[in-house]
């Protein structure tokens, strides 16, 4: 599954829906408020850094992408394909102590 491309998909045509904690996560970001847009340009250069195929209701993704201002974004978006519908679970910007290129999890 091109899971980018789906997530693209959705945001061009408005179908797009965020949960409460991904909607308290873009306002409480402790490295400073995410808005909307910056999830759109993120998602226009991602790519998926992690798959959850078992996750339920529906499988789910972590991606990686920047923004225009070069700011790095995570979102965890999961995909319902009976509905072509993408949600964003959270949205938050990593923490470099905690990922190596934004991409890999540092080891403990």
């Amino acid at each position: 599954m091109d899971w980018v491309q789906k997530i693209r998909n959705c945001f061009e045509v408005d179908l797009v829906y965020y949960t409460q904690h991904a909607k308290f996560e873009l306002q409480n970001e402790e490295f400073g408020r995410i808005i909307e847009n910056e999830i759109y340009e993120a998602i226009c250069n991602a790519e998926v850094i992690e798959e959850y195929p078992t996750d339920e209701p529906y499988p789910s993704v972590l991606v990686y992408g920047r923004t225009k201002t070069n700011r790095p974004v995570h979102l965890v978006c999961a995909y319902n394909g009976e509905e072509d519908e993408t949600i964003i679970i959270t949205v938050y910007e990593p923490d470099p102590k905690l990922w190596s290129d934004f991409k890999t999890r540092r080891k403990k």
